[in-house]
């Protein structure tokens, strides 16, 4: 039986996509730039390229929160303060707190059934204050920021530390759901525990594991683990 559940955040929890879509956005109007759908989508690829690289450790935190930006403004032949960007985009992030849908009655039916915990590889200062309005924050049995932890998933150092933080841990009675291949699977295989690869958009292409694009379908999976 599986009373142990530890779920990444972004993209399984939060709609992050539009949330980044709508900050960036926001930031580069504030900053005198007219933005464009265009804009935002390389934002995108960017950013998810840098925290790709962030997992394999070819880029550190402090440098991609700015070195984004300024990928952004060469391509697009814009001038603009990085680091005032960032803090923009990060004050806006915070508060962009979508939940997908049917997020909040999954982790209430996880509750009733065991423990939750959050693992994640985004900001402390985001994530604390996204959980918070959207009235998640107390669901947490703990909340694994890797910022705080001081290592990124899929880390074998990040996942002892929550192996090792979290009472009585048994990996047979624990499950992860997320939706990174790269670092949610990577730190499930690390720690001997199930993985529940969810995507809403589908299953990708050469995973035969076990998937899941709707919540109901994620709580099938566990019961039948």
């Amino acid at each position: 039986m599986k009373d142990i559940f530890l779920l990444d955040l972004d993209d399984t929890l939060f709609d992050f996509r539009r949330g980044e879509r709508e900050q960036i956005l926001d930031t580069l109007a504030h900053f005198g730039v007219s933005p464009t759908p265009r804009m935002a989508e390389r934002f995108h690829e960017i950013n998810d390229g840098l925290w790709k690289g962030l997992e394999r450790g070819e880029v550190t935190r402090e440098r991609l929160l700015t070195l984004r930006f300024d990928m952004l403004f060469a391509e697009f032949d814009l001038t603009g303060d990085a680091a005032l960007l960032q803090r923009h985009y990060f004050e806006g992030m915070s508060q962009r707190a979508y939940l997908l849908d049917g997020a909040k009655d999954f982790l209430a039916v996880l509750g009733m059934r065991g423990r939750r915990y959050a693992v994640t590889n985004g900001s402390a200062f985001v994530q604390s204050r996204r959980l918070a309005a959207a009235g998640i924050d107390k669901d947490f049995d703990a909340v694994f920021v890797s910022e705080a932890v001081g290592c990124n998933k899929p880390s074998s150092a990040y996942a002892d530390y929550v192996k090792n933080h979290i009472p009585g841990f048994d990996a047979a009675r624990a499950v992860w759901v997320g939706d990174s291949l790269t670092s949610d699977r990577g730190c499930a295989l690390a720690m001997g525990v199930d993985f529940i690869l969810f995507r809403p958009m589908g299953r990708p292409a050469g995973y035969d594991g076990f998937f899941a694009q709707y919540y109901r379908e994620v709580l099938a999976l566990i019961d039948a683990m």
